[in-house]
């Protein structure tokens, strides 16, 4: 009697077993997928990120400044508090490349995470240079917003600004 159990026992058990190899394969594929897509998101923001400051920023490309900055724009800055005005950046930024001095900025890393079909999320450091000298370096948050194929910066938060000293 107890071989009877044995035999009906073991298809079960291939049963389950087939099942579990099924689901692992689903979650990896699933997983696969969402390593890509983070991939991607990744190198959109660091793209992003480089026309933002290698471009606009370090070469006071003004019109591109405009472009990627959002019109509700909102940076909050440990220094200087709070603007909303888009109209206030580009002036800025207008205002640092008109200095005899070149104010750069670089990227010292960055983190990036989706925020759900609203955008990303990018939180990193950055030095400051002055006539390639770096003179500080800070913090900041970047939420970034997808509109259509565009992307816009939404929100900025600036902080833990700090002089290198010399």
């Amino acid at each position: 009697m107890n071989s009877n159990k044995t035999v009906t026992m073991i298809p079960m058990v291939n049963i389950l077993v087939l099942f579990m190899l099924f689901l692992s394969r689903a979650a990896t594929a699933q997983t696969n997928s969402e390593v890509i897509k983070m991939d991607l998101l990744k190198t959109e923001i660091i793209k992003m990120d480089s026309l933002l400051f290698d471009v606009a920023f370090n070469q006071c490309d003004a019109a591109l400044f405009k472009k990627i900055i959002a019109d509700d724009i909102e940076f909050y800055d440990d220094r200087n508090g709070l603007n909303i005005s888009k109209g206030n950046e580009i002036k800025t930024l207008a205002e640092k490349c008109a200095r005899p001095d070149k104010l750069t900025r670089k990227l010292n890393s960055c983190n990036i995470d989706k925020l759900g079909d609203f955008g990303a999320v990018q939180l990193g450091e950055h030095t400051f240079l002055v006539n390639d000298v770096p003179v500080g370096t800070g913090k900041f948050i970047h939420i970034w917003e997808r509109k259509d194929n565009n992307w816009k910066l939404k929100r900025i938060v600036s902080y833990e600004h700090r002089a290198i000293k010399k």
